[in-house]
């Protein structure tokens, strides 16, 4: 029984030790609420007097307040020292009224002031506030303050008038300049970035509006001695704003100046290696390995490279690196470039495959398929080609890699595009003077080239005939059809002249005699014999 009361006092002793402790974590989360009159906050009360709560003291206050008139208001605020349940506390009154009382228990523990020099800046504050209320029921403190705000208003919208003016004039003045300079090289660009700079210019039309309309507002609210606590937030906050991009400016300045000396010595080290490739495009320069036609697609692959890199050096540098959802963007960026780029970088590779394999060129006439014209513009994801129906034919790098490529023009360079048309005629017709009449079909047909001059191709004997075939370079190839339709007119007409038979013969009887040329016909006109047996 003694051990069982001893244990009994030790615990009763030890609930006495703590209770403090756990009185103190509860007051940590006691309510708070704050005083405010003519909205302007005087101060926090977070201690219960007398059974009320800090939020029934402010009630409690504020209907103290309301039973006031303008006369009692304006009595002398003082204040006074008092101790209540051996609590220290500063009562204000207002005259003779008592309004409310400021204990030690209201102090913030963390400031570490005294309730003294809480209670002087309480002073002013309440003095401030109560100032307010009256100066605020005076009738011609509120008529001037309309009178201003209507003032201001008037000038508000003054002022969002003439930017509205300003900015239209400015746009059109300029949209006039802009598309008036046809034939100005240094404004051909703004022609086509005219919708980015109205956009820009709208954008900063409705920043020069919020502003005026801020600034208005702002105004507007400290003619009235109830709003003033407002205005000076919005003030503080516009400062706070403004300072906050100064000083993050100012911090970005170092790092933006790294950033500007990394491009231009990016840009200085690509203009060199475009002068470099530009010069083996023009055959000034030669560089092995690297082909005259493949130079400006080479050109530009160094010039990725030399800018990634030169991006890649800088980013660290930026403001936003190390912004969080710049990061974020990144990554879904990325993402999406994952899963939507195979197809992208299956046809930009085959275009390298097509531009280093020399397979064609513009200008080039070719056949992919079904597909004959001339290359008209050679892309990183696709060919496009004009065909003989002056149709563009856009066909995929991956299709043209897998596909054969007849090119007419490639092999023969500056000679133009080579065609051709075959022609049958029996032995007994003189083949010089077969190949002297194509020769002059060739050079009366406007189409074709004199120079490399057309020539003749015996491509068989065959058992009833000779197969003689043309061949010719043109300038057009598009013109192809048409051409060859000419040449084909002048062809009839030449052998009609002389009396040669087109149509090939087949026998069914061996003639009576051989069919053979005379040595006399074998220079038949039009061929001409060598200067040798003329003479």
């Amino acid at each position: 029984m003694n051990a069982f009361l001893a244990a009994f006092r030790f615990m009763i002793l030890l609930a006495a030790m703590l209770a403090p402790g756990l009185l103190f974590a509860k007051g940590e989360a006691r309510p708070e609420a704050m005083l405010t009159i003519a909205n302007r906050d005087i101060v926090m009360l977070r201690a219960t007097a007398q059974g009320a709560s800090p939020e029934m003291r402010t009630r409690r206050i504020h209907e103290r307040l309301r039973q006031m008139d303008e006369r009692d208001l304006t009595a002398p605020i003082s204040r006074a020292h008092l101790t209540i349940d051996n609590r220290r506390g500063v009562v204000f009154y207002i005259g003779d009224r008592n309004i409310f009382v400021l204990y030690e228990g209201d102090l913030d523990e963390g400031e570490k002031r005294s309730l003294d020099q809480v209670a002087e800046e309480v002073g002013k504050h309440f003095a401030a506030a109560v100032a307010a209320l009256v100066e605020q029921g005076h009738g011609s403190v509120l008529m001037k303050g309309i009178l201003f705000s209507l003032i201001a208003t008037a000038v508000m919208l003054v002022l969002l008038w003439g930017i509205r003016r300003a900015t239209t004039y400015v746009l059109d003045r300029l949209q006039r300049r802009v598309l008036s300079a046809s034939t100005d090289t240094t404004l051909r660009w703004a022609a086509q970035g005219w919708l980015l700079v109205k956009r820009v210019a709208q954008l900063v039309l409705v920043a020069l509006w919020v502003s005026v309309a801020y600034l208005w507002f702002t105004y507007v609210l400290t003619n009235f001695p109830l709003t003033q606590p407002f205005a000076e937030r919005l003030s503080g906050l516009l400062v706070e704003i403004l300072v906050q991009i100064g000083e993050g400016a100012i911090a970005s300045l170092p790092g933006l100046i790294t950033v500007a000396i990394i491009l231009f010595l990016t840009k200085a080290a690509n203009d060199v290696a475009g002068n470099i490739f530009d010069n083996v495009s023009l055959g000034r320069s030669l560089i092995p390995g690297v082909h005259k036609d493949t130079a400006h697609a080479t050109r530009r692959l160094v010039g990725v490279l030399v800018w990634g890199v030169g991006i890649a050096i800088a980013y660290p540098y930026l403001p936003i690196a190390d912004s969080e959802s710049f990061k974020g963007l990144s990554v879904m960026f990325g993402f999406m470039l994952t899963l939507g780029s195979a197809g992208v970088v299956t046809q930009m590779m085959s275009g390298l495959v097509l531009i280093y394999s020399r397979a064609l060129k513009v200008g080039d006439f070719v056949s992919v398929g079904e597909v004959m014209g001339v290359v008209k513009e050679t892309g990183a994801l696709s060919t496009k080609v004009i065909n003989m129906r002056n149709e563009e034919v856009t066909i995929p790098n991956a299709i043209l890699v897998s596909s054969p490529i007849k090119n007419y023009t490639g092999a023969f360079g500056e000679r133009g595009a080579l065609i051709s048309t075959t022609v049958t005629i029996g032995y007994d017709t003189p083949w010089r003077q077969v190949h002297a009449m194509l020769i002059k079909a060739a050079e009366e047909t406007s189409g074709l080239r004199t120079q490399p001059t057309p020539f003749v191709m015996q491509k068989g004997l065959q058992d009833y005939y000779v197969e003689y075939e043309l061949y010719a370079y043109v300038d057009r190839p598009l013109e192809r059809i048409q051409i060859l339709s000419e040449l084909h007119s002048h062809i009839q007409d030449q052998f009609n002249t002389y009396g040669v038979q087109i149509m090939s013969p087949h026998f069914v009887l061996q003639p009576r005699n051989n069919v053979v040329v005379n040595k006399d016909d074998w220079f038949a006109a039009p061929a001409k014999p060598p200067a040798s047996e003329a003479s």
